[in-house]
């Protein structure tokens, strides 16, 4: 796993450009790993924006992935769903050729991470979910037992799909 020191931050690229706040956005998250008190509240928007820009990925995902789901694990309490939701994405877009190849050293730590995150819903399922949380857990899972199709189905699920499903209306 990449240091937050590291220099290879420098060379790293997300949407916007070089990685070099990732890190600092990252040690934010493990401060304050808790449901986000509202939508688009830091360090997850800045996350989101820069390393899963409207489905495309980054070098930059890449590194942060392992960061992500190990300060999941390591939380005994309840986690945001964006820690299920971020990793499973960045896969998906991975898989769907919406990035670049991983960099050969980033690719142990990152492909371990996604397969942890079957352990990390595990860790986590005791804990009151609400639909999104449920839906984002059930999308890593998939995700991590390589199902990226379904994984990328679940994260577009929303009411109006699932009401849909249940009265078979599919127009």
């Amino acid at each position: 796993m990449l240091s937050f020191d590291s220099q290879r931050w420098r060379e790293l690229r997300h949407c916007y450009g070089l990685a070099t706040e990732t890190p600092e956005l990252l040690k934010t998250l493990e401060k304050s790993p808790g449901p986000m008190p509202t939508p688009g509240a830091e360090p997850w928007f800045s996350l989101w924006s820069s390393l899963c820009h409207q489905g495309d990925v980054y070098t930059a995902s890449y590194a942060a992935v392992p960061h992500i789901v190990r300060i999941a694990l390591t939380m005994a309490t309840p986690i945001d769903f964006s820690f299920y939701l971020l990793p499973a994405s960045i896969e998906v877009s991975r898989k769907t050729g919406r990035g670049p190849d991983i960099p050969g050293d980033l690719e142990q730590a990152y492909l371990h991470a996604i397969a942890s995150l079957a352990d990390c819903v595990s860790l986590h399922r005791h804990e009151a979910w609400g639909r999104p949380t449920f839906l984002a857990a059930s999308a890593a899972q998939a995700v991590a037992k390589g199902h990226i199709d379904i994984a990328e189905a679940l994260s577009n699920l929303d009411d109006d799909i699932i009401a849909r499903i249940i009265n078979s209306d599919f127009d």
